[in-house]
Parts: structure tokens; sequence; C-alpha cells
């Protein structure tokens, strides 16, 4: 736990030096985030070694729900004094705000994507308050709702498609999960007899809208325009994560009509030990599908069994930004895990099987 603990903490003291300071500050944060793991992730052994599935890690609930809390600080401190006549101004800012945007979507998204698959109410409800303060609620309900039913089925719509790039992927999965959330989210409450009323969709709104006046209340115009390149920035980091981790793979549709159970072959994964520490283990992400519940230090890796990364997650979603290069680094690799069977007249990912 020590390594997740160090890795995960250490960088909020270098941003609070950042946004109430600015200075050499806000590029120490910006360069420990970035450049500083990056470098840690190739000096690093790679971290292969998996902890006992059946053991119990109390101490990553309470990292978890101090990461959680400390999030909801964090971002008020940014707004105050990145958005407001205090604290960092002009270049300073900008530097400043990529640094927190960076911590809230490699440590703060991590960390929550955690609560909300915690089986503690109290948690979940602590997940759901840090992405409704990042403006992207609904990925508290499309998440587990949809995503971890669909991945790797042309039902998900944060699965990337073969020669998808990210800039087509990421309007289509952002509005596709908002749809496909609330629907989920509306499913569930007739199932349940429930009013309309106690949908989520409405908290996250209602949050949206209270963050933006938090904004306006601390820093005026100035904190609104910080909370919004903050969150805008924290959502893309999030959407990268979902496109690089899952593209391309797809599960099998049996002759009955259903798909495969999710297994080691349906994410992409990455071993290395600087950013799966800061990410909580989330590079360890095919265990995750097969093992939503299991907490984050017990998750598994098997290099023979599960697709690897060429370079570290964040690298990788670097790479994502420029699809012709994503597409020379990832595609061929794609046939090595495509299924063996697709049912006769499913298109599936990889189009027409007749073509």
């Amino acid at each position: 736990m020590a390594a997740f603990t160090v890795a995960s903490l250490v960088p909020l003291p270098l941003l609070l030096m950042a946004a109430c300071l600015g200075g050499p500050w806000d590029w120490v944060a910006l360069l420990y985030l970035t450049v500083f793991t990056a470098v840690m992730d190739k000096l690093v052994p790679r971290a292969w070694r998996n902890r006992n599935p059946q053991a119990e890690f109390p101490a990553s609930k309470g990292l978890s729900q101090f990461l959680g809390i400390a999030h909801l600080w964090m971002m008020a401190a940014a707004l105050y004094w990145i958005g407001g006549p205090t604290g960092a101004n002009g270049m300073d800012a900008v530097v400043a705000g990529l640094a927190f945007a960076t911590w809230f979507g490699q440590v703060g998204h991590p960390n929550a994507h955690e609560l909300v698959h915690s089986p503690e109410r109290e948690a979940r409800k602590l997940g759901r308050l840090v992405y409704t303060s990042l403006l992207f609620g609904h990925h508290a309900s499309a998440h587990p709702k949809v995503h971890h039913r669909h991945v790797a089925t042309p039902l998900d719509p944060a699965t990337a498609r073969p020669g998808e790039g990210f800039w087509r992927y990421a309007p289509r999965a952002w509005i596709g999960s908002f749809r496909a959330g609330l629907a989920a989210e509306r499913a569930d409450l007739r199932r349940a007899g429930r009013s309309a009323l106690a949908n989520p969709y409405i908290g996250y709104v209602l949050g949206a809208g209270s963050m933006i006046a938090l904004a306006w209340a601390l820093a005026g115009g100035s904190g609104i325009v910080a909370l919004l390149g903050m969150c805008g920035m924290a959502q893309a980091q999030v959407l990268l994560s979902d496109y690089v981790q899952h593209y391309g793979l797809e599960r099998a549709r049996l002759e009955d009509g259903r798909y495969e159970p999710v297994g080691p072959q349906h994410s992409w994964n990455s071993p290395h030990a600087m950013t799966g520490a800061s990410m909580l283990n989330a590079p360890r992400h095919s265990d995750h599908h097969m093992h939503p519940m299991r907490p984050f230090p017990a998750l598994q890796l098997d290099r023979d069994t599960m697709p690897i990364l060429p370079y570290a997650l964040p690298i990788m979603a670097c790479i994502a930004l420029v699809p012709r290069l994503w597409r020379r680094v990832m595609d061929r690799r794609l046939p090595d895990w495509a299924p063996d069977e697709v049912a006769p007249g499913y298109p599936g990912l990889y189009g027409d099987p007749a073509e």
C-alpha cells in the first residue's frame, strides 16, 4: 500500500504550492505529474507481481476515501487560487490549471472509479460526487450499468472500434454514454417501481450547476473559465483511458445471440509501476472487468492471456491524440486478439465477417 499512498498523495502539496504561489511551483507540479512519472515508468522494473486476490486490504478503503475528499478540496482550492485575483495568474495560472487537471484525470478519476464500484453505499456516493464535480456525473451511472455490461460489443459507446480515431470516438462516447446511462437508470427505476425523481441524473445536473455557481462565488467569470478548462481536460483523460484500454477488442457473439463472458482478452493492460501506483492499478484493466468488486491492490496481471500495451497508459493516451500514429502502433496488434467466431450476419466491431 505504501507505493499507492506515496504516488497518489505526493502531488497534493506541489499542486497547492503551484496554485497559491505560482512561479516555478506550477512547472514543478506539472513536470512531476508528466515527465517525472514517464521517466520513472522507464527506470523502475515492470510490476508483474500479483498479490493474493483473496486477501483483504482495509487500508485501500481509507486511502480511496481520503483521495475522494481531497479531490473536492483540491477543486475548491484550484478555483479560488487559479481563477481568483490572488495566487497564480497569467501563464502561471494556465500551467497550474494543467497540473491540477492532470491530477484530477490520472488520480482523481481512477479513485472515483474505485469508489463507484465499492459495495459500500457512502463510498459510491462519494465517487458520484467526484465525477459530478468534474461535470461528468453521468459517468458514475454509465460506467457500471452500460460499460461493464456491454464492454467490447457494439452496445457499449465507450468501446472504440478498430480504425476509429480518438477525435471521432470522443463525442460519440460522451454522448452515447450519457444517453445509455440515462436509459439504464430509467429502466432500473421502472423495475423497482420508484419515482422518476429518484433518477441520479437529476443530481448530476444540479451538481454541475452548483459547481458553476461555486466557481462564480469563488472567482467570478475567471473561476468558471478555470472550472470548464480543468473539467474539460479531466474528461478528456477519462475518455482517453476508455479509448486506449478497449480499442478494437471484441467479445464473440454466440449462436444463441448472447455475447461470450468478459475475459482477460477484452482489455488492454499495462505493467508500468509508477502509473500503476498513482492510478491505483487501473492499468490492470482486464482483471477489473472480470472482478469489478476486487480491491485495487489485488488486481491481477498475466502477460500470457491479457493484451499488453507497448507503453505506459499516459504515453499511449498521448499517442492516441495523433490517430495516424495510433493506428500505426496498435492496428497490427489487433489480429492477435480478434474473436475466433462471430455469429453469421453479425457485423461486430470489425465489420461484416462475410466481406
